[in-house]
C-alpha cells in the first residue's frame, strides 16, 4: 500500500529531457513508482495533479541562512535609488532608537543609486552624530560607517589595514567610513545581535523556512561566515528536525575545520534525516560591486587596483589542499579572475597531494567534489583546467540581473566576454549547482532559472539577454536548482531526480515551464511542495 499516489500529471523525473509520466507512488519518504500506469497502485492518499507539471525538489547550493534572517531586523535598503533616499529611512530608524544605540541597514547597492557612488562619510554623519551607523552592501564585503561608528570601533587617523581588508583613508591620512573585506569585522565584532535570543531566531527560522518551501525549495546549503558573526550551528536545525518543524533539508557549511560527521549508509538512505553538515568554506577574495574581487589586472573604473586576495597565494593554497587530504570538502568563494587562478592552483595541488597519500582516482571520484563558489570571471583556459578536476561550480544566475548593468564599466569590454560564462561551462561537462547567495540576492530559485535562461534583469533587459551566447535551455536551468545541487555533496544516488528509490521531494507548478515564452518563466508559481512525501506547502 503506498502513502500517496500522484496521478494525471506530467512528471519531469529529470533525468533526461524527455523522460515525461503521469503518475508517481510514494511510501515511506521514497518514490515507489514512476510510470503512466496506475491501474493496479493502491494508496492511503490519491492526489489528481490535473495535468499540472511535477519536478523535484529546488535547492539553493549557497546561501547565508543566519544572515538573511539577523537582516530582517535590520534597515533595508534594497529598494533605496539614492544616496538622499538612504539617508531618508535611516533617519526614521534613529528617530525610534535610543541615543547611544547601534543602527545598522543592509541590503544597499550603490550601482542602483542615482548618484552611482559610496556615500560620504559628511552624507553618513547628517544621518546623525548620536547613533553610532554602518550600512553594509548587498555583497556584505563592504560597509560604509559614521563618524560614531568609527569612533566606537577605534579606526582613526592613520588606521592600519590588516592583510586581506581595506580601510579608506583620505588624502589626510582619516578614514572615509568605507571599509572592505577583512576590517569590516571591527563593527560586525562589537554590534549586538540582534537575534541571540532564541525564541526571537527560532520564530524568524520558521517564517522564513516556511516561505522558502513556498517557492518550491526543499533543501539549503547554508554558510557560515565568521568574519561577519554569522556563526551556523548545525545542532539549532537538528533542534528543529527533532521537534518536526524543520520544512526542508539543511547542509551546513562551517569556515573554521570542524569535526566531521561519519553517516552510516542506513542514514545516508534515510528520506527523514534533514540537518547535516558539509563543506569547509574557504574565502579567497571578495566581490566585484565593492571592488574587492582579485582580478589579474586593474579595475576599468579605478586602475589604481586589481582588488586583493584575503591571504596570500601560498597561503590559501595550503589552506585548501591542507583541508582536503585531511579529508575535508573544500567549498572555495572564488570571483575573480585572479582569484579563480588561485583556486584552481589550490585544487590541482591537493589532488596531487592525495595521490601521493596513495588515494586512487576512483577514491578520489567516490569523495564529495569540490566546490569553486561564483567563478563570476574564467575565460576558456580556466574552463578547459576546471574540467579536468574533480569539482562542481556553485553559480549564483540570479547576480546578472543586476551585475548586467554595471560589469561592463568595471572590467571592461574584454574580460566582461567571460562573465557568467555558463553555457561554456557545461559544454565542458562541468556540472553547474543553482544558488542565491542570500541576502545577496532572492533565493527565488525561479527568478534564478529564468535569469539563466533569459540572462535578462526583471524588466526584460536587455532585450536579447547579457552575452545570450552563454543562455541555458530550461532543461538546464533547471538541472541547476534540482539534481546538481546533489552532486555537490555527493548524494546524487539518493535524491534530485523523480527514480524509483529515491527521496520523494516533489514540487508542483501551476504552469509548464517548459513550453512558455522565456520572459513568462519568472511568473511561475509553486501549487505544492512535498518533503519525503509529506506535503509542506499547498497554495490556498
Amino acid at each position: 500500500m503506498l502513502d500517496k499516489l500522484f496521478v494525471n500529471g506530467q512528471i519531469h523525473t529529470m533525468v533526461n529531457p524527455a523522460d515525461v509520466y503521469s503518475v508517481l507512488g510514494v511510501k515511506d519518504g521514497i518514490i515507489e513508482y514512476v510510470g503512466n500506469d496506475s491501474d493496479n497502485l493502491c494508496a492511503r492518499e490519491t492526489i489528481d495533479l490535473n495535468n499540472s507539471i511535477m519536478i523535484p525538489g529546488m535547492a539553493d547550493s549557497h546561501l547565508h541562512f543566519y544572515a538573511y534572517c539577523q537582516n530582517t531586523t535590520y534597515v533595508d535598503l534594497a529598494p533605496v535609488r539614492s544616496i538622499e533616499e538612504m539617508i531618508e529611512k535611516m533617519r526614521a530608524k534613529a528617530a525610534e532608537t535610543d541615543k547611544g544605540q547601534w543602527i545598522k541597514g543592509v541590503n544597499f547597492d550603490q550601482t542602483k543609486w542615482r548618484e552611482n557612488r559610496f556615500p560620504t562619510l559628511e552624507e553618513m554623519d547628517s544621518i546623525s552624530t548620536n547613533h553610532p551607523i554602518v550600512i553594509k552592501r548587498t555583497c556584505l564585503h563592504c560597509v560604509v560607517a559614521n563618524s560614531k561608528g568609527l569612533e566606537e570601533a577605534g579606526i582613526g587617523r592613520y588606521a592600519e589595514s590588516e592583510l586581506g581588508g581595506r580601510i579608506e583613508l583620505d588624502k589626510d591620512g582619516y578614514p572615509t567610513g568605507i571599509l572592505r573585506e577583512q576590517t569590516t569585522k571591527l563593527f560586525d565584532d562589537i554590534m549586538p545581535n540582534p537575534i541571540e535570543n532564541e525564541s526571537i531566531r527560532d520564530e524568524i527560522f520558521k517564517t522564513v523556512m516556511m516561505d522558502m518551501s513556498s517557492k518550491g525549495i526543499t533543501c539549503i546549503h547554508t554558510y557560515a561566515a565568521k568574519i561577519w558573526q554569522y556563526n551556523e550551528d548545525i545542532e539549532v536545525y537538528k533542534n528543529f528536525e527533532r521537534q518536526g518543524l524543520l520544512p526542508l533539508r539543511v547542509t551546513v557549511c562551517i569556515d573554521d575545520l570542524f569535526e566531521q560527521e561519519k553517516i552510516t549508509e542506513e542514514e545516508r538512505k534515510d528520506p527523514y534525516r534533514l540537518a547535516q553538515l558539509g563543506a569547509f568554506k574557504v574565502f579567497t577574495d571578495g566581490s566585484l560591486g565593492s571592488g574587492s574581487a582579485a582580478l589579474k589586472e586593474p579595475y576599468s573604473n579605478r586602475p589604481e587596483t586589481k582588488g586583493l586576495l584575503i591571504a596570500s597565494e601560498d597561503e590559501l593554497i595550503e589552506k585548501i589542499a591542507g583541508a582536503y587530504v585531511q579529508g575535508y570538502q573544500p567549498a572555495v568563494h572564488a570571483i575573480g579572475d585572479r582569484a579563480l587562478d588561485v583556486t584552481i592552483i589550490a585544487i590541482e595541488e591537493a589532488v596531487k597531494r592525495a595521490k601521493e597519500q596513495g588515494e586512487t582516482d576512483e577514491d578520489i571520484r567516490n569523495r564529495p567534489p569540490f566546490r569553486i563558489i561564483h567563478a563570476e570571471i574564467a575565460d576558456e583556459k580556466a574552463i578547459d583546467r576546471m574540467s579536468r578536476l574533480p569539482l562542481v561550480v556553485d553559480m549564483q544566475p540570479t547576480f546578472i540581473c543586476t551585475d548586467l548593468h554595471w560589469l561592463d564599466e568595471i572590467i571592461g569590454p574584454d574580460r566582461v566576454k567571460n562573465a557568467y560564462p555558463m553555457k561554456s561551462m557545461v559544454d565542458k561537462g562541468l556540472i553547474l549547482t543553482g544558488g542565491s547567495d542570500c541576502p545577496v540576492e532572492t533565493y527565488d530559485p525561479i527568478v534564478g532559472i529564468y535569469a539563466a535562461v533569459t540572462r535578462k534583469d526583471l524588466n526584460g533587459v536587455p532585450k536579447d539577454g547579457f552575452l545570450p551566447e552563454e543562455k541555458l535551455d530550461v532543461f538546464e536551468a533547471l538541472s541547476m536548482y534540482t539534481k546538481n545541487v546533489h552532486y555537490a555533496t555527493g548524494q546524487e544516488n539518493e535524491i534530485g531526480t523523480l527514480e524509483k528509490g529515491k527521496f520523494a521531494d516533489l514540487v508542483v507548478l501551476d504552469r509548464d515551464i517548459f513550453n512558455i515564452p522565456e520572459d513568462e518563466i519568472k511568473d511561475v508559481k509553486v501549487e505544492q511542495t512535498y518533503l519525503a512525501g509529506e506535503c509542506v506547502y499547498m497554495i490556498k
